[in-house]
């Protein structure tokens, strides 16, 4: 839009801070830099951070408060969730397994059920055994899991936001200095009763729980809030790239990378940026990589390419693919025909004359491409009397072509790969 108003205050007078700036000048979207992304520090504490804090839990007065801050730990509820509990906030699932009935108060949403341990249930019951015994007069059903120490008379007032935020901000100052694992000192600012809700869903991203799962441990509609919880590291990005570079093998059913765990940096970097995905696999080849994979100088003929790098999840497929292509078949198969889209269009049929490379009864047939059943075979014509005639070799049915040849046999090699690396013993191969 135009920057009006940079004119009506002046600022483009001479000497001004704008001086000499068109009338014309707009500002677009485009010309806004994004946000920068959110760096690998979370809003979660460390895992020797949260060692420090839980064996010195004892140390937290009063009671309700350290009670309030081993449930948030153990169960990731937000202070007013946790807070708001009942006396009898603990139920049991058909199998006897403990859960947590509470009241998502920022959603509005009551009665949720939460799974908890063995653990998360001690400390709830222990909790719920002094408030009976504090307030015994007073019915049951009107108690709060964690009633106010102070003008709370009969136990139905809960614990103040502010006084659990005050009292926990008192234990964290009064521990000593807290150092991360690589020895730098840990700001205490951070450690705050909403930061257990993110460190519990930063855990369970790092055990490998799905999001949706996560999702509704943490009560969340929307995915993308989910994500806002959690981070993905990078332990969890090396482990990825190691689990697949553990089963990746090239053309010849090799491994490329038998130690994945002594990969270097860089080489984690070129195997993100280096590679293009190709049908069946991977292709490394520089051109093809530079152009994002429309620039195969060998016409995508990957099973014959040293460039060429799949794993063992194209197991599936390959038969197929390998089936389809062979002399007489069609492609696609009659069973993906509908939903694959049109049939793409065979090649013909390579020629040969009979004077360009000796005698036409020494020369090789060369076989067609991909011939759908339908397709009239072609025959071999005796050479006329004219010398230009050109001959059309028909292919033979014990003869597949030199490309499908190659595919089978990578199909093959890997396989035998992939049996290697579940059994430790080579496949036998000698009658090849």
């Amino acid at each position: 839009m135009p920057l009006a108003g940079i004119r009506v205050l002046g600022l483009t007078r001479p000497g001004a801070v704008a001086a000499g700036l068109p009338g014309d000048f707009m500002i677009g979207p485009g010309d806004i830099p994004a946000e920068p992304a959110r760096g690998e520090p979370g809003r979660d504490l460390p895992p020797e951070i949260m060692s420090v804090l839980c064996a010195s839990l004892d140390s937290l007065q009063p009671a309700e408060a350290r009670a309030a801050t081993e449930i948030a730990i153990d169960t990731g509820r937000r202070p007013e969730d946790i807070l708001g509990l009942p006396l009898d906030c603990l139920a049991r699932d058909h199998d006897g397994a403990p859960v947590l009935v509470y009241d998502n108060a920022k959603a509005g949403r009551l009665g949720r059920r939460l799974p908890v341990s063995q653990a998360s249930a001690a400390v709830i019951t222990g909790q719920q055994q002094r408030v009976r015994d504090r307030y015994p007069r007073t019915p049951a059903s009107e108690l709060k899991l964690l009633p106010a120490p102070r003008a709370n008379p009969d136990g139905r007032k809960p614990l103040s936001i502010s006084m659990l935020e005050d009292r926990h901000r008192i234990w964290v100052t009064g521990l000593d200095v807290l150092r991360t694992g690589d020895g730098a000192e840990f700001d205490k600012a951070r450690i705050t009763p909403y930061a257990y809700r993110h460190t519990y869903a930063q855990r369970h991203a790092d055990a490998g729980v799905p999001v949706d799962v996560l999702a509704e441990l943490l009560d969340h509609r929307n995915l993308n809030v989910t994500r806002c919880y959690y981070r993905v590291g990078e332990d969890r990005r090396r482990d990825a790239v190691d689990k697949v570079t553990a089963l990746s093998f090239d053309r010849h059913g090799n491994r490329i990378w038998r130690q994945a765990a002594a990969l270097l940096e860089s080489e984690h970097a070129r195997y993100a940026v280096g590679e293009v995905a190709v049908p069946y696999g991977r292709c490394a080849e520089p051109s093809n990589v530079a152009a994002g994979g429309g620039a195969c100088p060998v016409r995508f003929r990957c099973a014959g390419c040293d460039h060429f790098r799949t794993d063992v999840s194209y197991l599936p497929d390959l038969p197929t693919w390998t089936t389809c292509c062979a002399p007489g078949n069609a492609w696609p198969p009659p069973s993906t025909a509908s939903t694959s889209g049109p049939a793409p269009t065979p090649l013909p049929p390579r020629r040969r004359s009979p004077g360009s490379g000796g005698s036409s009864t020494g020369s090789k047939a060369t076989s067609p491409t991909c011939l759908p059943p339908s397709a009239p075979k072609p025959i071999r014509r005796s050479p006329s009397s004219a010398s230009t005639a050109r001959s059309t070799w028909a292919c033979p049915p014990s003869a597949p072509p030199r490309r499908h040849r190659r595919a089978r046999l990578a199909h093959d090699r890997l396989q035998d790969g992939a049996s290697q690396a579940r059994t430790g013993e080579p496949a036998d191969r000698s009658d090849e």
